[in-house]
């Protein structure tokens, strides 16, 4: 059997050292393309949790992982977001053999040839490594003045109330080594969107970890139409204000002397 030319194989996938977790919803014109030109690095694996897509993005998945065993599908009975896809891919992947997990949208705006800078990065010893359009080499392509502003500005709020030593803390193309994601409690998670990924950043530096960025450039989407809303954008700012008043919380917690 074929499914547009990936031959029928039986197995499990040898020598996964990294896994691609990519969220999909109505992504059926990307997801192909996209599963291909992960796959063309050596090591690379991909588990795609997909919410149900009306479009058929889950079938599409489905009959390719039957072909590779590179590819592997989780499907959730309905929409439920960005920030509990990755939670739960996150939780298959420390399953399985990969020493680095990788997150990484469905739509081409992250580039699948930085995918080996990020993991060589992550050898060198870090924990997280962001794809960072806002350090130097960085950018960002095809975006309108008012997205560029809440963009910046989204950063620029969560690095000064949370005294974060990145300058993309809401990058969505990052590389974590499996240690990093076992020493979180990721049941504590309680971000959806793009504050999912400042929670994230926050927990891996508070548990001592390292982090680096590395620059990228980050293209608008190719095909179907942008997953952000002003929603979205509020629960990011409500969760920098959550998670700085749980940090001030805790200090007080441990400057307070025992009775």
């Amino acid at each position: 059997m074929q499914v547009d030319g990936w031959a029928e194989a039986g197995g499990r996938p040898a020598d996964i050292e990294a896994l691609v977790i990519i969220p999909t919803y109505n992504e059926r014109d990307n997801i192909r393309a996209l599963l291909r030109a992960v796959l063309a690095y050596p090591g690379f694996g991909v588990l795609v949790v997909d919410d149900s897509s009306p479009d058929g993005t889950g079938e599409m998945v489905a009959a390719v992982a039957r072909c590779d065993p590179r590819v592997s599908l989780l499907c959730r009975p309905a929409r439920m977001g960005m920030g509990t896809a990755y939670i739960a891919g996150f939780r298959q992947a420390l399953g399985s053999d990969a020493e680095f997990i990788f997150e990484m949208d469905a739509d081409f705006s992250h580039d699948p040839g930085y995918l080996p800078e990020l993991l060589e990065t992550a050898r060198r010893g870090f924990d997280l490594v962001l794809g960072s359009r806002y350090i130097p080499g960085g950018a960002t392509r095809n975006w309108g003045w008012l997205r560029r502003v809440i963009s910046r500005g989204g950063n620029w709020f969560a690095r000064t109330v949370l005294h974060l030593p990145v300058r993309d803390a809401t990058a969505g193309y990052r590389c974590y080594r499996r240690q990093a994601l076992e020493k979180i409690d990721l049941s504590r998670i309680r971000s959806n969107g793009y504050g999912f990924q400042v929670e994230m950043v926050y927990w891996v530096l508070r548990a001592g970890l390292r982090v680096t960025e590395i620059p990228i450039s980050f293209t608008d989407r190719r095909v179907g139409q942008s997953k952000m809303s002003m929603q979205i954008v509020l629960e990011a700012a409500l969760t920098v204000c959550r998670l700085r008043l749980a940090g001030a919380y805790d200090h007080r917690q441990r400057l307070t002397p025992s009775p």
